[in-house]
């Protein structure tokens, strides 16, 4: 296996190792995980009052991995470009999916009323012009994989491509493009530190797309939550990071969010995957975002053998096939 194709299967399946982990701690607060799970350690099966996820089995992914995959079988399917009508029209077909499935794990808000202005006739430029939830980092993966081989402003315009029918705002677009960022750096070979300054002048540039909102910089944000977690004991920063960083759905939380679990864990993607699982609020989404950048980094023989088996198992996806295919379609660019 190539260093490259190590690091694309590592995205994808750190992506759903975090999500994963953080399926049955997702919309707790952090004192309720503490009292259920203690210190998480592994994955563990959500519990019957977990809100969104009741009765799921230990390993068992969210909407993050699955949007993550529909979007990496339209990129492959699109050679490399995202039809925005066809992936309104995916996201639905997936919910009714999820539905039939009894799953609660749904639509976000900003997809939700996106993709039903998209079935309502909305011209897709404006269906995504109240999106800045985190919907778009999560499972923009699939592009920071596929897509960065033409450069940096390549790769933004296939961020914006993948995301503006749901989250055409500067904030959401700069969420995403510093995954992407991140990601894509890592597959050429990036350590933590340099994946960072990728993803920090993505969302610079990434800011400057879409509509305006109002919310926080990204950039600025990433920089000053990796520099307040930076010498702290683990536990200390955790509280911060819940605290002060913040774990909502607001992608001016979640992602930086992320990239200060990264700093407290540069080298570390399972260590980095459980504390964003066991931070509350959407930690999910935080510690899928993590993964996917810290395996995108360290490549797939950075996570435990029997995490790997154990998501293969447990989810059926076809996470090998779907990075190697994504991987070609970022060499033939």
């Amino acid at each position: 296996m190539t260093g490259a194709a190590d690091r694309a299967l590592g995205a994808l399946y750190g992506l759903a190792i975090g999500d994963a982990l953080g399926m049955p701690t997702q919309s707790l607060p952090r004192q309720k995980i503490q009292e259920t799970f203690g210190t998480l350690t592994g994955f563990e099966a959500a519990p019957p009052d977990q809100p969104l996820a009741a009765g799921m089995p230990a390993g068992a992914v969210t909407d993050d991995t699955e949007q993550a995959v529909l979007l990496a079988r339209l990129l492959i399917d699109g050679g490399g470009r995202i039809d925005p009508v066809v992936l309104a029209r995916s996201l639905l077909d997936w919910e009714d999916d999820m539905r039939r499935r009894g799953s609660l794990d749904l639509l976000g808000p900003s997809t939700k009323r996106a993709v039903a202005a998209v079935a309502g006739g909305t011209p897709v430029e404006d269906a995504g012009r109240h999106g800045d939830t985190n919907g778009a980092a999560m499972r923009i993966t699939p592009v920071g994989i596929a897509a960065g081989g033409g450069g940096p402003d390549s790769l933004l315009d296939s961020v914006v491509e993948a995301s503006l029918v749901t989250h055409n705002t500067s904030v959401a677009l700069a969420g995403a493009a510093a995954v992407a960022a991140a990601v894509s750096a890592g597959i050429d070979g990036a350590d933590m530190k340099e994946a960072v300054r990728h993803a920090e002048r993505a969302a610079a540039a990434g800011v400057r797309r879409g509509h305006w909102v109002a919310a926080a910089d990204i950039a600025a944000r990433i920089r000053w939550a990796t520099g307040l977690v930076a010498g702290q004991p683990v536990a200390a920063a955790a509280e911060d990071i819940y605290d002060l960083v913040g774990t909502s759905v607001a992608t001016q939380e979640s992602v930086p969010a992320a990239f200060a679990v990264l700093a407290l864990y540069p080298d570390d993607p399972w260590q980095a995957c459980l504390l964003a699982a066991s931070l509350g609020g959407d930690c999910d989404t935080i510690a899928a975002i993590a993964g996917a950048i810290a395996g995108a980094c360290h490549g797939l023989r950075s996570l435990p053998e029997e995490a790997v088996a154990t998501v293969r198992r447990v989810n059926g996806l076809p996470l090998d096939d779907l990075a190697l295919r994504l991987l070609t379609l970022r060499n033939g660019a």
